[in-house]
Protein backbone atom coordinates (compact mmCIF):
# COMPACT_ATOMS: atom_id res chain seq x y z
CA UNK A 1 0.00 0.00 0.00
CA UNK A 2 1.11 3.85 -0.80
CA UNK A 3 1.88 5.67 2.54
CA UNK A 4 2.87 9.35 2.56
CA UNK A 5 5.65 7.99 5.86
CA UNK A 6 8.95 8.70 3.83
CA UNK A 7 7.52 12.09 2.95
CA UNK A 8 6.03 13.15 5.59
CA UNK A 9 9.28 11.73 7.75
CA UNK A 10 11.75 13.64 5.43
CA UNK A 11 9.83 16.87 5.17
CA UNK A 12 9.77 16.40 9.18
CA UNK A 13 13.48 16.09 9.57
CA UNK A 14 13.56 12.40 11.67
CA UNK A 15 15.32 9.67 11.00
CA UNK A 16 13.49 6.12 11.01
CA UNK A 17 14.75 5.33 14.01
CA UNK A 18 13.42 8.17 15.16
CA UNK A 19 10.09 8.17 13.58
CA UNK A 20 9.93 4.24 14.77
CA UNK A 21 10.70 5.56 18.27
CA UNK A 22 7.43 7.96 18.24
CA UNK A 23 5.36 4.86 17.19
CA UNK A 24 6.76 2.23 19.21
CA UNK A 25 7.69 -0.08 16.13
CA UNK A 26 11.04 -0.87 15.23
CA UNK A 27 12.95 1.16 12.60
CA UNK A 28 12.66 -1.80 9.53
CA UNK A 29 8.73 -1.56 10.18
CA UNK A 30 9.17 2.11 9.35
CA UNK A 31 11.92 0.73 6.87
CA UNK A 32 8.60 -1.53 5.26
CA UNK A 33 6.28 0.62 5.03
CA UNK A 34 8.10 2.87 3.32
CA UNK A 35 8.75 0.26 0.63
CA UNK A 36 5.35 -0.53 0.78
CA UNK A 37 6.44 -3.91 1.47
CA UNK A 38 3.92 -3.75 4.69
CA UNK A 39 0.73 -1.89 5.65
CA UNK A 40 0.39 -0.37 8.75
CA UNK A 41 -2.18 -1.46 11.44
CA UNK A 42 -5.27 0.93 11.61
CA UNK A 43 -3.27 1.76 15.03
CA UNK A 44 0.24 2.09 13.69
CA UNK A 45 -1.17 4.12 10.76
CA UNK A 46 -3.10 6.20 13.76
CA UNK A 47 0.03 7.14 15.91
CA UNK A 48 2.12 8.08 12.74
CA UNK A 49 -0.74 10.69 11.46
CA UNK A 50 -0.96 11.95 15.18
CA UNK A 51 3.22 12.45 14.75
CA UNK A 52 2.44 14.64 11.08
CA UNK A 53 -0.64 16.13 12.10
CA UNK A 54 -2.52 14.66 9.61
CA UNK A 55 -5.58 12.59 9.13
CA UNK A 56 -4.90 8.85 8.40
CA UNK A 57 -6.43 8.81 5.43
CA UNK A 58 -3.94 11.49 3.78
CA UNK A 59 -1.06 9.42 5.63
CA UNK A 60 -2.40 6.25 3.50
CA UNK A 61 -3.52 7.71 0.69
CA UNK A 62 -6.71 5.57 0.70
CA UNK A 63 -8.15 7.61 -1.80
CA UNK A 64 -5.84 6.94 -4.26
CA UNK A 65 -5.19 3.37 -3.11
CA UNK A 66 -8.60 2.43 -3.41
CA UNK A 67 -8.89 3.79 -7.31
CA UNK A 68 -6.13 1.45 -7.86
CA UNK A 69 -7.55 -1.96 -5.89
CA UNK A 70 -10.98 -0.75 -7.98
CA UNK A 71 -9.32 -1.26 -11.45
CA UNK A 72 -8.23 -4.75 -10.47
CA UNK A 73 -11.20 -5.69 -9.48
CA UNK A 74 -12.44 -3.92 -13.03
CA UNK A 75 -10.05 -5.94 -14.88
CA UNK A 76 -11.48 -9.38 -13.65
Amino acid sequence: MKTRVKELRNANGLTQQQLADLVHVSARTIISIEKEQYSPSLMLAYRISQVFHVTVEELCCLEENKRLEDRKYEEI
